[in-house]
């Protein structure tokens, strides 16, 4: 655990790549039975997930979240079910309004523990075009060649 109180758990790794991330916002989840202990397990995959708006809620959709192995059968529970996300109104509101607007989306950033409740961070986002990828990839590969011919210099 950090000096902060958080273990991330999860991380979005292709967010930055595949998205201008434009703001984020931090949401608590709706969990059943055995799936908290999942994630504090870390068997929890990001990579498919999304955030959908359905009658003035969001709910994070294709998000695995393995079943626990120790829990008895009846404590099992569907891996790819959608979880409610939890929001003050006003964010819930900030959130729908701008993801309508054209190129908006919303993705899951990262999953962390927070005081032992399992949060979520999640991000509107615009695509990234190819351009702009390779663009991207370029000027980390120029700011790692200025690194290293610094750290050479000293």
């Amino acid at each position: 655990m950090s000096k902060s109180g958080i273990k991330i758990v999860a991380k979005n790794r292709k967010a930055h790549h595949d998205y201008h991330v434009e703001r984020t916002f931090q949401a608590g989840l709706v969990l059943h039975g055995s799936e908290i202990k999942s994630i504090r397990a870390n068997n929890i995959s990001l990579g498919d997930g999304y955030i959908q708006e359905t009658n003035g809620e969001l709910w994070l959709v294709g998000v695995h979240i393995s079943p626990y192995d120790q829990a008895a059968s009846f404590g099992q529970h569907d891996p790819l079910r959608p979880r409610k996300l939890l929001l003050h109104k006003r964010e819930i509101v900030q959130i729908i309004s701008q993801s309508r607007e054209r190129g908006y989306t919303i993705i899951p950033m990262m999953v962390y523990l927070e005081r032992g409740r399992a949060k979520i961070e999640i991000a509107l986002a615009k695509g990234k075009k190819l351009y702009d990828k390779r663009s991207s990839i370029a000027k980390r590969d120029s700011e790692r060649e200025i690194r290293r011919a610094l750290k050479e210099n000293y």
